[in-house]
């Protein structure tokens, strides 16, 4: 009896943002162990080269690029694309936070955010998104954050950059659908990556106990997120287009 499973990433080639570290690099590895070829992009090459030799299969390649450079992203994506064959899929995961209470907030803070964690992601999807470089049928995930819709005191700017990702992908959504191209979001609740390990651990234990309290299946795992762009980034998601899926372990439906 054949095998059934309709999360298959076999014969598709996923071009994944921010592989260096975190969500991005696991993301790229589940992607690969579900049989993609990866093309990886992140600004350090040492911990770059790390992600690529922890893909499983063959036909991988990874780029450092600094996808703040945008005037520089059309060259860029035609290099991919001419050395890589076309994208069938793109998963953003580049991203900084900048945390400053709105009245320290300044001009270049949200610059900061909005180039890093909004405007790469649309120039990216500009550039790579025309038919020579990009399959009909293909997925587009972009990570964006609970705080795109919910308020965390000193966030403005990340949440706002994050809130653009949302409204822009669902305009995307609607104009590439006649190439039927998917456009969606994830929007991740605290995630134990080794960052924020690093941060929770320099909290108090009561303000620990806080935010584990705030989350009624507890903090995620890593997994937690690249197991739900797996699904968007597959075939078995073929009728889902322009929403924002939210995974946070209960944390938004109170």
């Amino acid at each position: 009896m054949t095998e059934f499973n309709p999360f298959t990433l076999a014969g598709k080639t996923i071009l994944v943002t921010g592989a260096s570290s975190g969500i991005g690099r696991q993301c790229a590895v589940d992607c690969s162990r579900m049989g993609a070829k990866v093309v990886l992009v992140a600004r350090n090459e040492k911990r770059l080269q790390e992600t690529l030799s922890s893909l499983e299969g063959d036909g991988h390649s990874a780029y450092s690029f600094d996808l703040r450079q945008t005037e520089d992203l059309k060259e860029f994506v035609s290099s991919v694309v001419r050395e890589n064959g076309k994208m069938s899929g793109l998963l953003h995961c580049a991203g900084i936070e900048i945390t400053q209470p709105v009245q320290l907030l300044t001009d270049k803070d949200y610059e900061e955010a909005f180039r890093v964690n909004a405007l790469s992601a649309f120039e990216l999807v500009r550039q790579l998104c025309p038919p020579k470089h990009f399959m009909a049928g293909g997925s587009i995930v972009l990570i964006s954050s609970i705080t795109s819709v919910i308020a965390r005191n000193g966030l403005a700017a990340y949440s706002a950059s994050k809130g653009a990702l949302v409204s822009g992908a669902r305009v995307f959504a609607s104009e590439l659908a006649k190439r039927k191209i998917r456009v969606n979001c994830v929007s991740p609740g605290t995630i134990l990556t080794p960052m924020m390990e690093s941060y929770l651990s320099s909290l108090s234990e009561e303000d620990q106990k806080r935010r584990l309290e705030s989350f009624p299946l507890g903090l995620g795992q890593i997994s937690d997120i690249s197991f739900a762009s797996i699904y968007l980034l597959s075939d078995a998601s073929r009728w889902v287009t322009g929403q924002n899926i939210v995974i946070d372990g209960g944390f938004t439906m109170k």
